[in-house]
């Protein structure tokens, strides 16, 4: 049985991996520093589970001990907006965290490294859909150390044989999701709803993303562990949809009619438009995205609900 350390393996989508993983028969090794992962979120799993934050330098000797066939580099900061603010905090975890478990993995030797990377790495699209021989332009710092790493990690495979799978995200939701990361707006909805609190859109609402539930997204990690090349590929549904109508899709998904809304000023390093093709994680991967938008949207604000019944409790 294989063995695959997940980093940020008790947030959002790592916990998904885990579980993933664990499904399909892998040894699994989640480390963690909670500042954003919950326990609670592999808790049920049949893992090992470390508290370790990844911009220790500590943690290169410590991952090389644990000698895994393979890594999936989740961990990060993932917000846009925190990286404008705090510009060196973003490098410090993405970039310098990034390099101790590249650093790790050469150490480990392992099979292969698999790292998180985003649709930020592109910038404003010159064309859509964004395929991945597309210009890379970051506009947010966020985007410029996703885009660092990924080139570390060809620096890696040229100087220490080091396979790779660059996986470009684009907007991920789904279960357990907090209002931070790319597709933290599905979250962020998703409270106001519960709450039925007033809720800000940022610019008019007409701008585009292209959603991909977590599930699909923890898949597509797994199939690229099992592919001996290196790659890069974009993960996403190929499709767009503007933010008011995600809004009411959410709205008709949990079936309420009104909910008080207030456009604000976009934020700095939001992008217009944004969609990305997936044919070539879908030919390369042999991957396809399984689940409609209404259906993940549906699931989400199901958790959403269920989770604040539990603190009501």
């Amino acid at each position: 049985m294989s063995k695959v350390v997940v980093t940020g393996g008790a947030g959002f989508i790592g916990s998904h991996i885990a579980e993933e993983l664990v499904q399909a028969g892998y040894e699994v090794i989640v480390i963690d520093n909670f500042s954003t992962g919950h326990y609670s979120n592999i808790a049920h799993l049949p893992i090992e589970i470390y508290e370790y934050d990844i911009t220790n330098p500590a943690i290169i000797d410590f991952i090389a001990g644990l000698e895994p066939a393979y890594i999936i580099h989740q961990a990060a900061q993932v917000s846009v907006a925190e990286s404008v603010y705090d510009i060196l905090h973003d490098e410090n975890v993405n970039v310098k965290g990034s390099l101790h478990i590249i650093k790790a993995a050469v150490k480990a030797s392992v099979q292969k490294l698999v790292f998180a990377s985003s649709a930020a790495v592109y910038g404003n699209p010159l064309e859509l859909p964004v395929t991945v021989e597309h210009p890379t332009l970051p506009e947010s710092p966020y985007g410029l150390t996703k885009l660092t790493v990924e080139k570390y990690l060809k620096m890696a495979n040229k100087f220490y044989q080091l396979s790779y799978g660059i996986l470009r995200y684009s907007n991920v939701y789904g279960p357990r999701q907090d209002a931070k990361g790319e597709g933290g707006v599905v979250s962020i909805f998703s409270e106001k709803i519960q709450t039925n609190n007033l809720l800000h859109i940022y610019g008019d609402g007409e701008q585009t993303r292209d959603f991909i539930y977590v599930k699909d997204v923890a898949r597509a990690n797994i199939k690229a562990l099992e592919i001996t090349e290196n790659l890069c590929v974009n993960i996403s549904s190929n499709t767009k949809i503007t933010i008011n109508d995600l809004w009411r899709k959410m709205k008709k998904a949990a079936d309420i009619e009104r909910l008080e809304i207030k456009y604000e000023r976009e934020r700095a390093g939001d992008i217009r438009h944004s969609i990305l093709c997936n044919q070539q994680a879908m030919k390369l991967l042999n991957w396809t995205p399984e689940t409609q938008l209404e259906n993940g949207l549906k699931e989400t604000l199901l958790f959403a609900t269920n989770n604040l019944l539990q603190e009501l409790k």
